[in-house]
């Protein structure tokens, strides 16, 4: 397994598609948390959210996760893979880990480029920052949402081999059909696994994530359902994975 891990961590690094995600990552992050530190004036209560939430990580790394997994169909190398792999869960758990550890260290990274444009900014500002301990824990729960994003993204990359399909149908679950859930049925919404439960878990108010005032799953529950989430779909591809003829 750890010769596996290793193998999915070099794929990763030697892949300019994760250096051009990292880099969108961390450029648009910045950039939104640059832009709220210089147009508004945050209050105390209110910076660690406005300034220091602007982390993009999870969602390029879902996007990531999906490429990386779908792509072993899209360029015919999923048969040698599992050549050298035979074991198809151990293959998929491997793949797993390797984007959850990716997923993690691009947040890790987004956090420190935040907090070095946030901390100057405010202060040259003289406006109130947040105490480092409260920055520490947000940057813990904002890692490991970016970890479970990049679980999930090899899940449903090896359930929906179509790179386009999958990562059109991600976006636009993310960014339309989710939402319009939690508008128009919250009771149902608040379970959704691409907004509603990684703003939950990362502890983060409704209404500062555009949500209105849907009552959200406390971080833990939304962490455990999230959990349950990914477990369902890691399962699915398991079985589907070890169904399939590979080619």
């Amino acid at each position: 397994m750890t010769t596996l891990l290793r193998a999915e961590l070099l794929k990763l690094r030697t892949t300019r598609t994760f250096a051009a995600l990292a880099g969108a990552a961390i450029g648009t992050s910045l950039l939104l948390a640059t832009l709220v530190s210089l147009l508004t004036e945050p209050e105390r209560e209110s910076v660690l959210i406005d300034v220091f939430a602007s982390d993009t990580s999870a969602v390029f790394i879902v996007v990531l996760a999906i490429v990386g997994i779908s792509g072993e169909w899209r360029h015919r190398t999923i048969a040698s893979a599992l050549l050298a792999a035979p074991d198809r869960l151990r293959f998929l758990a491997a793949k797993t880990l390797a984007f959850a550890a990716a997923g993690s260290a691009l947040s890790l990274a987004v956090a420190i480029a935040v907090a070095v444009a946030g901390f100057a900014i405010l202060s040259a500002r003289d406006l109130p920052t947040p105490d480092v301990d409260e920055w520490a824990a947000q940057v813990v729960r904002l890692a490991l949402m970016a970890a479970l994003g990049g679980a999930f993204g090899v899940a449903l990359g090896a359930l929906v081999r179509n790179q386009v399909i999958a990562v059109v149908g991600v976006l636009m679950a993310s960014f339309a059909v989710e939402p319009v859930l939690i508008s128009l049925v919250p009771e149902v919404g608040r379970f959704g696994p691409f907004v509603a439960l990684p703003t939950a878990a990362a502890d983060i108010p409704a209404a500062d994530a555009g949500l209105g005032d849907v009552a959200l799953l406390s971080p833990v529950l939304a962490t455990l359902v999230l959990l349950a989430w990914i477990g369902a779909a890691f399962a699915a591809a398991v079985v589907l994975l070890r169904r399939r003829d590979v080619e």
